[in-house]
């Protein structure tokens, strides 16, 4: 990359992310920060992690967050005038202040505002964690969008004859559940990486020679990247209720012939979970090396240590939480209103008929406003129109016509039920369901976890991650690291941030390897790449 390039990405990123916000849970609580530290280059991360000591998950962590040297000489290079260093107040409400607001019209070629930046020692040690560079994104304000393909073929699948029976009384006479993996499985079967995902995805995460599209996670998994596939075999099902080859309401019913529509049984995340244990029974795996999720697959990767704990060696939750929130509840019963009330939803039995296209498409449309955040929106956007024209009732303004979009494209890639079921078991989405308090369900999680979530979530605030961290070490986890970003882009920081959630991912999955001497500290070919 020219260093006129990073320079300019720099400006932009630096524009409208400037702050950082750090975060303990040991000794005191999430919610008031004994510690603050703001970073001049870009997306921060808050860092806490709990009971690792700084030469373990520091070193790692300085491979694959510290700038490229390509864009070190760009910033040795540029004319701008240098940001003085100063200590900075400990309060939210101090960081708030000197934050700055991020222009809409401001233009890539201004020169850098002048913000008021911590000293940055070399040999700064923080809550266990090497600081010694700061955080760069290579990403724009405004993120890419989500590779979301539909999918019907590539993939593999795994029938059992056997009736499956749900949680809540449903019995299934058979078991569908679609998969892909990337890498090799050991010989003692020691380093599966189960991936979880979201409602809306498919088990494609990662192209492949029988999908060569991108997955939705591409840039992720693969050699060398934040889930090494030079040294982890990764499995990622499509979910069940889902409808990109898993058992779901669009699934053929073997007694009547014909789909199940909304016959199908209600479907919980345990149920999810122990179709997913179904699959690794299956293929020989007896022990995962970690389970990986974010938002509906952050549920599922905590409960999956809860529900079998010897089986499950580590857990990463993203943008999820240890109970849905009434608010999210809300948000997800609006979605579901909108398919139902259309017409040709027809009580959920409208496969070889008439689409409900229309509910579809609102009901994506009021997903997407919670997918991202006001923030995002603002340096995107603006109040931008679609043309000179005089207003009218129709879609005027640019952020209109960009969520029309989103909602028209998807509606034809996903099967209406499958939100319908799989948005209603992450509403009924409790660990302290059966006990007598959230903590107390919780403690069942003994193996380490790593929780992350990005403060401009409006679907799982980040109060909700702040939450889940305090209450695990309240349950008696003494393994817990929490990160907490400062992304714009809401929900899908997990999908878009790739160096902070990336960077993340691979020093809680290689840590334990490196203590061992088995990772090289090579610089990762997904940094190599972007200095090119």
């Amino acid at each position: 990359m020219s260093c006129k390039s990073v320079a300019t990405l720099r400006r932009l990123v630096h524009r409208s992310l400037s702050v950082a916000q750090t975060t303990s849970t040991s000794g005191s609580s999430l919610e008031s920060s004994p510690h603050q530290l703001w970073l001049r280059n870009g997306p921060s991360v808050s860092c806490m992690p709990a009971g690792v000591s700084s030469t373990n998950r520091g070193t790692w962590f300085q491979q694959y967050r510290a700038l490229s040297q390509g864009s070190q000489r760009c910033q040795k290079e540029e004319t701008q005038p240098k940001t003085t260093a100063t200590k900075v107040e400990t309060s939210e409400s101090a960081s708030e202040q000197n934050a700055g607001t991020p222009s809409s019209d401001a233009s890539p070629n201004d020169p850098l505002p002048q913000l008021e930046v911590p000293e940055y020692e070399k040999e700064l040690m923080f809550k266990g964690l090497e600081t010694d560079f700061p955080c760069l994104s290579r990403l724009p304000p405004a993120g890419p969008e989500p590779e979301y393909h539909k999918i019907s073929s590539g993939f593999k699948l795994f029938h059992s004859e056997q009736p499956f029976h749900l949680k809540y009384l449903g019995v299934l006479p058979e078991l569908h559940i679609a998969y892909e993996t990337w890498g090799e499985l050991n010989a003692d079967r020691s380093n599966v990486v189960l991936l979880n995902t979201g409602m809306s995805a498919s088990s494609h995460a990662k192209s492949h020679q029988d999908i060569p599209t991108p997955g939705w996670w591409e840039k992720f998994v693969g050699p060398g990247c934040a889930i090494d596939t030079e040294k982890f075999f990764v499995i990622c099902t499509n979910a069940l209720g889902g409808c990109y080859g898993s058992s779901g309401p669009s699934s053929v019913n073997p007694v009547s012939g014909k789909p199940y529509g909304t016959h199908f049984p209600v479907v919980t995340i345990e149920d999810i979970v122990h179709a997913t244990f179904l699959l690794l029974d299956h293929l020989g795996v007896d022990q995962v090396y970690a389970c990986v999720g974010s938002s509906m697959g952050g549920m599922t990767s905590l409960l999956a240590p809860a529900l079998y704990p010897d089986r499950v060696g580590r857990a990463i939750c993203i943008s999820s939480c240890a109970q849905t929130h009434p608010s999210t509840i809300a948000m997800r019963y609006l979605q579901r209103r909108a398919i139902m009330t259309d017409p040709n939803w027809a009580r959920g039995h409208y496969y070889g008929s008439s689409y409900p296209r229309m509910g579809m498409k609102l009901a994506r449309e009021l997903g997407t406003i919670t997918y991202r955040s006001g923030a995002e929106w603002l340096n995107r956007f603006g109040r931008s129109t679609i043309s000179d024209e005089l207003p009218s009732l129709c879609p005027y303004f640019e952020i209109e016509r960009y969520i029309e979009h989103q909602g028209e494209q998807f509606s034809v890639k996903y099967d209406p039920n499958s939100l319908l079921y799989l948005s209603k078991a992450m509403d009924f989405f409790d660990m302290g369901e059966g006990f007598p308090s959230l903590v107390e369900g919780l403690a069942r999680v003994k193996c380490p976890v790593m929780v992350m979530g990005a403060k401009t979530d409006i679907l799982i605030p980040i109060t909700q991650q702040r939450q889940l961290a305090n209450l695990l070490q309240e349950a008696g986890n003494d393994r817990v690291t929490y990160y907490e970003l400062d992304s714009i882009y809401g929900h899908d920081t997990f999908l878009l941030d790739l160096n902070n959630v990336g960077a993340a991912i691979k020093g809680q999955l290689e840590t334990e390897l490196r203590e061992r001497g088995m990772v090289r500290k090579d610089k990762p070919k997904w940094l190599q790449d972007q200095d090119k």
